[in-house]
């Protein structure tokens, strides 16, 4: 999983726990960037058996719908094998805006990585 596409200032590498894909994003996510957050992703999901993807988003101050549509695509990639979408450690902007478009509803929120893990 050492992949290029993962070695961007937008997306770590991630690193595999048993069936969870861990990576962090940073930054804001707009539609300039959001296409390289998708590429990144799918080509995580193309390579690897994923259950659940946990992304940390921690240093992401904003996003657009442009980024809630490409984590919603993400979703409906690991869903028919009952894989999650898990977001974790979620500014207050960001978790408020998945909130009020009840998004909160699909994507599991989590306080922490170690929480997401024990889901």
């Amino acid at each position: 999983m050492s992949d290029q596409k993962w070695n961007t200032e937008l997306v770590s590498a991630p690193r595999m726990t048993g069936d969870a894909a861990i990576a962090a994003v940073r930054g804001e996510i707009d539609l300039h960037n959001s296409p390289d957050m998708r590429s990144a992703i799918f080509d995580l999901l193309s390579k690897t058996v994923v259950k659940r993807l946990i992304l940390n988003l921690s240093q992401v101050p904003y996003m657009d719908s442009s980024a809630i549509a490409v984590l919603v695509e993400a979703l409906q990639k690991l869903r028919p094998t009952g894989g999650r979408v898990m977001l974790v450690d979620l500014q207050p902007r960001v978790k408020g805006l998945l909130q009020i478009a009840r998004l909160d509803s699909i994507f599991i929120l989590a306080d922490s990585e170690q929480q997401a893990l024990t889901m």
